[in-house]
């Protein structure tokens, strides 16, 4: 299946030699015994109306902190923004009143 299968060439005189197909073994494998279940040890999780609201709160503190974390820096990175582009009009007006007084 993963051999390349490579074409036969004419030889010189019109002749096509046929090429060499070696014999594939089969393998035949016979499928592992059904494994039976084994019962769970474990006891099963069970949420009390205390464990719920912890999770919830949790859950509202994890998403409140990272909220805050992007939305200072999209206004960090819009205070740079509007502070760089107040420096450039500021720089653009000294070079260009340089060169008409002098």
């Amino acid at each position: 299946m993963f051999r390349p299968k490579i074409p036969t060439n004419p030889t010189p005189t019109g002749l096509v030699a046929p090429s060499a197909v070696e014999p594939i073994a089969t393998v035949q494998h016979t499928p592992p015994p059904p494994t039976v279940a084994q019962p769970s040890t474990r006891p099963a999780v069970q949420l009390t109306p205390g464990t719920a609201l912890a999770l919830v709160g949790g859950g509202t503190a994890v998403v409140l902190v990272v909220g805050a974390v992007l939305v200072s820096m999209l206004l960090a990175v819009a205070l740079i923004g509007a502070s760089l582009a107040v420096c450039a009009v500021v720089l653009r007006s000294l070079l260009a009143h340089g060169r008409t007084h002098r």
